[in-house]
C-alpha cells in the first residue's frame, strides 16, 4: 500500500500569493525603494571614489546633487531623516538640533508683547464661488 508523501512547505513567492493584494502591493512597494536606494547609493558612491585604472571604466563627471536627493527622498519613505549639524553652516546654531532653545523663545515672546501688546488674528476662508443659471427664488415675507 502507498503512502501519499506529506505536501512540500510553502515557497516564499506562494506565500505572498496567498496574501491579500494590499499585503502583495505592500512588499513590492518596499522592494521598488530598497532597488532605488541601492541604485542611488551605488551612483553616489562611485560619484565620490576613483576607480582603479585596471577596471577600464573611464571616469564620469557628473553632479550628485540629483542622486543625493532621490537617497535623502528613499531614506524618507523609511523614516530616517538626516541629522543637524549644530554651528557649523548648518542651522542657527541655537538649542537643540539648530531649533531655539525655550529661554530664548520667551524673550522673543515677551520683546513682541511690548512692542504690540494687542493681538492679531488671522482668518482665512475659501473662495466665493460664481455658478451660472438663474438666481433662487425666495418668497417674500410680509
Amino acid at each position: 500500500m502507498k503512502t501519499k508523501a506529506p505536501a512540500p512547505a510553502p515557497a516564499p513567492v506562494n506565500k505572498i500569493k496567498d496574501e491579500d493584494s494590499e499585503d502583495r502591493l505592500a512588499v513590492v512597494s518596499t522592494f521598488v525603494r530598497l532597488g532605488i536606494l541601492i541604485w542611488s547609493g551605488g551612483i553616489l558612491t562611485l560619484a565620490y571614489i576613483k576607480l582603479p585604472p585596471a577596471l577600464g571604466i573611464p571616469e564620469q563627471k557628473l553632479d550628485p546633487t540629483f542622486i543625493a536627493s532621490v537617497f535623502t527622498g528613499v531614506l524618507a519613505t523609511f523614516g530616517v531623516q538626516t541629522a543637524k549639524k549644530n554651528g557649523n553652516g548648518n542651522g542657527n546654531g541655537n538649542g537643540e538640533n539648530g531649533g531655539i532653545s525655550k529661554a530664548e523663545m520667551q524673550k522673543l515672546i515677551n520683546a513682541a508683547a511690548q512692542n504690540s501688546p494687542a493681538q492679531t488674528t488671522k482668518i482665512e476662508q475659501d473662495p466665493a464661488k460664481a455658478k451660472a443659471g438663474e438666481p433662487p427664488v425666495v418668497p417674500p415675507t410680509s
